[in-house]
């Protein structure tokens, strides 16, 4: 059980095999191409702002207690691996969010906060710039900060402290933009 639990890779290959299994076995309350894409819509927000509560409940706040000596093994380890999972799952997340939005015709309304679809259009538009955030602010002062790109200590502060002010809007923007997404209910 320990080398089956110690490979992540077969942890989710055989969580997929037993989702489609959930997925062909009880019907959802929709279509199976929409039943998909919300599931992976879900999943890709669950890693995008999982990661967004881990830097800023835990790692943000740690750091500074952590050792002068340990500090790199979160900095040249640790964090590279969380962003590149963190900007992929809001690129991902914002993706299988739009298509959704437009296999179901209201991806226009949404976006131009129509009647009916201002809850959802909220939502999206949160989305759309904590994305904006992530792939623009965030991850480019993430790369001075942690040395992938090079850059002057001055620059590498500043860049941080851009970084976490956005991070910390991120976190912000979830709270209204997490019950806009949970409330609305269209198709």
């Amino acid at each position: 059980m320990a080398k089956f639990f110690g490979n992540l890779h077969l942890v989710l290959a055989a969580g997929l095999v037993l989702a489609l299994a959930v997925i062909f076995a009880i019907p959802a309350n929709t279509i199976p191409e929409q039943a998909v894409l919300r599931w992976l819509h879900l999943f890709f927000g669950v890693l995008w702002i999982g990661l967004l509560y881990y830097f800023n409940f835990v790692q943000i706040p740690t750091m500074p207690k952590v050792p002068a000596e340990l500090k790199p093994g979160v900095s040249k380890f640790i964090a590279p691996s969380a962003l590149f999972f963190f900007r992929w799952g809001a690129a991902l997340t914002v993706l299988t969010g739009l298509i959704i939005a437009w296999r179901s015709a209201y991806l226009v309304e949404a976006l131009t906060l129509t009647p009916g679809f201002v809850l959802i259009g909220t939502g999206m538009w949160l989305a759309l710039i904590m994305a904006f955030n992530v792939w623009f602010v965030i991850w480019p002062n993430q790369k001075k900060a942690l040395g992938i790109v090079p850059a002057e200590d001055a620059a590498k502060a500043k860049a941080a402290t851009t970084a976490m002010i956005f991070s910390r809007t991120n976190t912000l923007l979830s709270l209204p933009m997490l019950y806009c997404m949970i409330n609305f209910n269209g198709g």
